[in-house]
């Protein structure tokens, strides 16, 4: 039999070496990640912190180049729509309280005793001097209705997803587009919100993932300005439960009031 010619014996040697190069599949070897379900994940997004129902017990520190203060509130949610927030401390701001009901905003102030409606106007306006505004604070939009989403790219460190998110046509709000940074564990990392110009506005960092209410979360949140060096509001959350049975009158203007 002939032997093979040196074409022959050097495509074989060329094959030899690949498959050595090549790396080993291994039983049991850790498969790519899937990217998310892009609908799924902003409906996990958006009840992340309220569930059908839920009380928590938040803390709040605005930090200014100049000073600082704590807030502790208390929250009450039902569904998408029903707010209440409490404040605790410090005394001088105690009873202070925003309810939303369906599309309607109120506060109450009980250093004038009176309650005041909230235009929707208003809606971006900032919550209490801090740089969350009072649509953070009530959750009034909603990632899955209100904008377009699709996965952009991975992210190795933290390992996730990033996420480009497009406001939707005739949406009335601040925010033109978000960039979210999600962990595999479907839990965000990362928030960049840009305004309708395009600039980048403000940056909201998650971390302190732990169980609260039966449910992993990341318990606390950093909102840093992008115009104001120094500048950060830090929500912490205490304690959560979800889907607790909630009296009928907890979101109503007479509740409100008992704040008094």
């Amino acid at each position: 039999m002939s032997r093979p010619g040196p074409a022959v014996r050097i495509a074989r040697a060329a094959l030899l070496v690949a498959a050595l190069l090549a790396p080993a599949a291994r039983p049991g070897a850790a498969a790519a990640p899937e990217p998310p379900d892009v609908d799924a994940l902003l409906a996990r997004l958006d009840d992340l912190y309220r569930s059908k129902s839920s009380i928590a017990r938040i803390e709040i520190a605005v930090v200014s180049p100049r000073t600082s203060r704590t807030m502790r509130l208390q929250a009450w949610t039902r569904g998408e729509d029903d707010v209440l927030v409490v404040v605790e401390a410090p005394a001088r701001e105690a009873g202070t309280a925003t309810l939303r009901v369906g599309q309607n905003l109120w506060n109450w102030l009980p250093r004038i005793a009176r309650t005041i409606r909230v235009p929707p106007s208003m809606m971006l306006g900032s919550w209490m001097g801090t740089d969350f505004t009072n649509d953070d604070l009530v959750k009034e939009s909603s990632l899955r209705k209100d904008f377009t989403a699709r996965v952009e790219r991975r992210s190795d460190d933290p390992p996730g997803w990033w996420l480009t998110l497009e406001v939707k046509p005739g949406i009335v709000g601040r925010w033109a587009r978000i960039d979210i940074l999600v962990s595999d564990e479907r839990l965000p990392v990362e928030e960049r919100h840009f305004d309708r110009k395009g600039r980048l506005a403000r940056t909201m960092r998650f971390d302190e993932v732990k169980v609260l209410g039966g449910r992993r979360l990341p318990a606390h949140m950093t909102l840093t300005p992008a115009d104001v060096e120094g500048q950060r509001t830090e929500m912490r959350y205490l304690d959560v439960r979800f889907d607790v049975k909630l009296p009928e009158d907890v979101f109503s203007l007479s509740r409100l009031e008992q704040n008094r």
